[in-house]
């Protein structure tokens, strides 16, 4: 097989990418990812307005460090200058690539222009990719979806004019922007996509591939040169070596004991804590610890005080007691 670049990071024969995703692609989660796997990850999203007045927010989410690499930074915006602007804030942290966000299908983002709102004018995606790529000196890629709805499921075309302007990789999500999350991905105009003779970028597929089952499935039912995984990965920072694992050896590995889950949660944690600070860390690793012990006969007990408390030491208390108590079937 051949290796996939995106100019000159290698990626390996099939990577597994880690896909940006608003409150989970935090440092403390990445760190979690690339343990276990992930080839490419990418920052949760960037507002471009938000990076040029200097929002708090906006620039912490530029936190990258060098275990990382390769390392993407994704960007959203409607307005050229500004997105331009952005870019170059952005090329200042030195990651390996900068993305931008053309998939977003939520109100507040597409239905500003940005996200998921530029398919529903190509002609500004493309001049917005334009003025972006030739601002920036490192490779830019792209994440979008299939279309704004049924009707204008563009994407074969669209891929071919970003490539023309300069993008060097791009990752669709088999959905339109009026599907939002519902419904079941539909692979099959990402396979078109990657069928295209005029396409040289790597494709990346992304959209509902949650076993390693299916990423051997759509491997080679749609040709793609990656799978991007989302939703799959919280609470389960595993399934990229899983993946990889059943891609060459078509072998399962085993499972993550309830020892794994407990001390995965636990670092989670403690990194969170590292990085937000005791009280913001806690309170945003709430969201997490339902995904880390899905599988629990009567977890809610213990859930009520990890959801509930900013106790750090009562937090980890239970933590232990989770792993004493049960046999992880």
């Amino acid at each position: 097989m051949i290796m996939v670049k995106i100019r000159t990071i290698e990626l390996g024969e099939f990577p597994i990418l880690l896909a940006p995703m608003e409150d989970v692609s935090d440092p403390p989660f990445r760190a979690l990812c690339k343990r276990h796997g992930a080839d490419l990850m990418y920052t949760e999203f960037i507002s471009s307005e938000g990076l040029i007045r200097d929002a708090a927010k906006s620039v912490q989410k530029m936190d990258i460090f060098e275990y990382e690499r390769p390392i993407g930074v994704q960007i959203f915006g409607s307005d050229v200058e500004s997105m331009v602007h952005a870019a170059q804030i952005i090329e200042k942290v030195n990651p390996d690539i900068l993305d931008i966000n053309y998939g977003c299908p939520v109100k507040k983002v597409a239905c500003k222009g940005a996200g998921a709102g530029l398919l529903q004018d190509i002609p500004k995606m493309v001049k917005l990719t334009e003025a972006v790529v030739k601002a920036v000196n490192i490779p830019v890629t792209v994440k979008t979806r299939l279309g704004w709805d049924d009707q204008t499921k563009n994407i074969v075309e669209t891929a071919e004019r970003l490539q023309d302007i300069g993008i060097e990789a791009l990752t669709i999500h088999g959905r339109t922007r009026k599907q939002m999350y519902k419904g079941e991905a539909d692979w099959t105009l990402i396979g078109a996509v990657k069928d295209n003779q005029r396409m040289k970028i790597p494709i990346f597929g992304n959209g509902d591939i949650d076993t390693p089952e299916k990423a051997l499935l759509y491997k080679n039912r749609y040709g793609v040169d990656g799978i991007m995984i989302g939703r799959a990965s919280i609470g389960n920072p595993w399934i990229f070596n899983e993946m990889k694992a059943f891609l060459k050896e078509g072998k399962r590995l085993k499972r993550p004991t309830l020892k794994d889950r407990v001390e995965a949660a636990t670092e989670h944690l403690d990194f969170s804590v590292q990085w937000k600070g005791e009280r913001l860390g806690i309170v945003e690793m709430r969201r997490h610890y339902t995904n880390y012990f899905r599988a629990l006969p009567h977890f809610k007990e213990y859930r009520q005080t990890l959801v509930t408390s900013l106790d750090l030491t009562e937090i980890k208390q239970v933590l232990t007691s989770i792993q004493e108590e049960y046999t992880f079937v």
